[in-house]
């Protein structure tokens, strides 16, 4: 019975610090609140490059910072979001085999958010961001 109530315990514990994890984060768009989480349980961050090519890219950090790199090359600091609900759980248009998600992005030195498609083709194992940066990924 101790052993039971320990292992209940502990299971409790660590379900419990495995929700507290999740960082959400309000933002305000048009007199609107939104909530943004950088974990969706797909490996979100990393490189996204254009269509066969090198540059631009998009670099998204596990911290919700990043680096948008427009067309003409120039970069620009980050701070990115994909939305969720105010417990953390992401927000999506299920397709067939895809999801659609709402990424939000915000440069450093603008206060003004910006909402661009996310997605994810699970039989290609590709994301999306903005529909033209793409990034291979393993499950």
């Amino acid at each position: 019975m101790k052993f039971l109530n320990l292992f209940l315990l502990t299971l409790f514990l660590g379900v419990t610090q495995l929700h507290a994890q999740i960082k959400v984060e309000e933002i305000t768009y048009k007199a609107n609140n939104h909530f943004i989480t950088t974990t969706i349980g797909y490996p979100v961050t990393g490189i996204y490059f254009s269509a066969e090519k090198k540059e631009p890219t998009i670099v998204l950090n596990p911290d919700g910072t990043g680096i948008f790199q427009h067309d003409d090359l120039t970069k620009k600091n980050i701070t990115w979001g994909i939305e969720c609900s105010d417990e953390g759980i992401p927000i999506f248009k299920a397709g067939f085999n895809s999801a659609s998600y709402t990424f939000w992005y915000k440069t450093n030195d603008n206060e003004g958010w910006v909402h661009t498609q996310f997605s994810i083709h699970f039989n290609k194992k590709k994301m999306y961001l903005m529909g033209e940066r793409v990034k291979e990924y393993d499950d």
